[in-house]
Order: structure tokens, then C-alpha cells, then sequence
């Protein structure tokens, strides 16, 4: 497991700096706000708990929950930031090392954020981070198959696709299918998932 805390960047062809890095105190205001703003659009996408609704957790526990779970190798939380400013939030969770070395991949952007490529450039450097940087050997990724946007994403990614799993995530209420997506080591070889969205990108971490 890398250490903790950690970011990574990479720019776009047209000059847009796209970076995975933590939740900072400062970004309350504007994580609050986007939280707010985003809220019925992300429902039918988000996990939720079968005993019902969770109650809204203030973002300092949120962070805080993040950096302990960061610190003891079971969760990568980063934020999503385009230029600076924060546009949503994209995980490594439920890490299993043992005989698995494997984790999920998740995210959320802001509206406004959506349509410009940043989820599949954040996701490229998600992957590439959690198989090459971390020393994962399997990532997945879960989606319902009513989100289009999202399996667009992990299909513009070169994601191999094994299938739908049925109830597979308590979401919005009810046990969800979801499509699973998966990326190996082997699979990826010597080159990055970044480079499958536009040759030559780099991202830097640190």
C-alpha cells in the first residue's frame, strides 16, 4: 500500500489539470454545496443501507472517516478537482489484500462537471494508481445498467465487461443489478489506462 496522504495529476490535451488528491478542511463549503446541488440526480446511483436511510453526516466526520480509513490501507478517498477546484469525489474501496490484492472503483461528479471527460480521466488515473502505484493486481468496477454515462466511461476505458450481477448493491431503496467491469495487471501490460484515453498523457503523484 502506498502512503497516505497522497495526489495525482495529469492535464488534458487542451490544458485542463486534472487531479485525485484528499479532501482538504477548506473543501467544506464547496463539498457541502455540490453534495446539496447533485442529491436527487446521484440517488439512483449511490449504495444506501437495506436497514433504510443513513443519516447525513457532517463533512468534517466525512473527511476524518476518510483519513482513518485511508491510513489503515481499506479505502483510497480522493477528491476530483479540474484546475483547482473541486468537482467531486472518486474512491478505492472494499481492498482486499491476502490472497485477493484486489479493490472497487467508484465515483461521483458534479453536474456541471459531467460531458467535459474528467470522470474518464479521473478514472484512468484511478485504475492506473491502484494497479501500478498501490500494487493491486485486480480493480472492479460496478454499475447499474440503467447508467449509460457510466458504462459509456468504462467502456471508452477498454474495461472488459463479465456480466450482470444480479442484487448485487443495496441502491436507492432496493437491491440493485449492476454490470461489473474488471481491469488485471496482466491485462494492462507495460502501458497505463490513462494512454487508452489519449496517447501520450502522463499523470504525476505525490
Amino acid at each position: 500500500m502506498s502512503p497516505w496522504p497522497t495526489s495525482v495529476r495529469a492535464a488534458q490535451p487542451r490544458g485542463r489539470v486534472i487531479t485525485l488528491r484528499p479532501l482538504r478542511r477548506g473543501d467544506r463549503e464547496r463539498w457541502e454545496e455540490l453534495r446539496a446541488s447533485n442529491a436527487d440526480r446521484l440517488r439512483p446511483w449511490e449504495s444506501s443501507l437495506p436497514t433504510g436511510p443513513e443519516p447525513v453526516q457532517p463533512f468534517r466526520r466525512v473527511r476524518r472517516g476518510f483519513e482513518r480509513a485511508a491510513r489503515e490501507g481499506r479505502v483510497v478517498p480522493f477528491a476530483v478537482a479540474a484546475d483547482d477546484v473541486l468537482v467531486g469525489q472518486m474512491h478505492l474501496f472494499d481492498i482486499i489484500w491476502g490472497s485477493r490484492w484486489t479493490a472497487c472503483a467508484g465515483y461521483w461528479l458534479d453536474r456541471d462537471a459531467t460531458g467535459r471527460g474528467i470522470a474518464t480521466w479521473a478514472l484512468a488515473m484511478l485504475l492506473d494508481h491502484g494497479l501500478q502505484t498501490i500494487g493491486l493486481h485486480r480493480v472492479e468496477v460496478h454499475i447499474r445498467p440503467e447508467n449509460v454515462a457510466s458504462l459509456s466511461v468504462a467502456r471508452r476505458l477498454g474495461l472488459r465487461e463479465e456480466g450482470l450481477r444480479t442484487g448485487l448493491i443495496h441502491v436507492d431503496g432496493a437491491w440493485r443489478d449492476h454490470v461489473t467491469f474488471a481491469l488485471t495487471v496482466e491485462e494492462l501490460g507495460a502501458g497505463t489506462v490513462l494512454s487508452r484515453v489519449h496517447p501520450g498523457a502522463v499523470a504525476t503523484s505525490g
